[in-house]
């Protein structure tokens, strides 16, 4: 059961590696379903279904009557990460969360230092949020909850190319979840929910030090479970 990958997440990952290894660009047109499908050797059904997902990521935009294309990046900063970026490859993976380590850590330092009180109640609230989610082990809750939570601490840190970094990460993030874990939860939502608490309070309380060890703690935590199930999924028989 462990190495059971849905037939949509594999068309997903090998349409992306398709993207790469053909070298398109942002707006650029890929073959049609039936033609990208004998490209990656999957059923059309299947490519559809990835098709599907992968334009809900804004990877790939689907135009009525026209065909389908290389999504156009939300900003010139990301235009290379979100176009070569391979959300089951373990080495992205660790590049993704070694860049949002430092960007998080940095954001809830400023958070802590800068947070006022409309910002603190929305960061509590999310926070909670997340515990309520956990607690019903309701895994795209938790996700939403999550998202959120991280936004606020970008908000309270008052600094727009902080919070729109964090947001970038968080899709890049999303898309790890939604294809190369397929929705399962990468660890203990509790322990994550925890964390967020315990985040919301070192903010609350302007300590900077706490707040950095605690987030810091968070994301290294977060990182270590992803590459966990990624590697759980995509290579079943080393597992004892």
């Amino acid at each position: 059961m462990g190495g059971y990958r849905p037939g949509y997440e594999i068309a997903a990952e090998r349409i992306l590696e398709y993207i790469v290894r053909e070298e398109l660009r942002p707006g650029a047109r890929l073959p049609t379903e039936k033609d990208l499908a004998d490209a990656i050797q999957m059923s059309r059904t299947v490519v559809r279904e990835a098709v599907k997902i992968l334009s809900a990521l804004k990877r790939l935009s689907v135009q009525k009557g026209r065909g389908i294309y290389v999504a156009e990046p939300e900003g010139a900063l990301w235009r290379e990460s979100f176009a070569q970026f391979l959300p089951a490859d373990l080495g992205q993976v660790d590049q993704m969360f070694e860049f949002r380590r430092h960007v998080e850590a940095a954001t809830s330092r400023l958070a802590a230092q800068r947070a006022v009180p409309a910002q603190v109640k929305a960061l509590r609230e999310a926070a909670q949020l997340s515990a309520d989610a956990a607690a019903r082990n309701d895994i795209e809750g938790f996700t939403q909850a999550d998202e959120l939570f991280h936004g606020q601490v970008g908000v309270a840190a008052s600094n727009m190319f902080l919070s729109a970094t964090v947001d970038s990460v968080q899709r890049l993030q999303r898309q790890v979840s939604v294809i190369g874990l397929a929705g399962v939860a990468g660890g203990s939502l509790v322990v994550a929910a925890e964390q967020h608490l315990a985040i919301a309070q070192a903010i609350a309380s302007g300590d900077e030090e706490q707040a950095v060890a605690f987030m810091t703690e968070h994301i290294d935590m977060t990182m270590r479970q992803f590459q966990q199930e990624i590697r759980h999924r995509l290579f079943p028989s080393d597992d004892a």
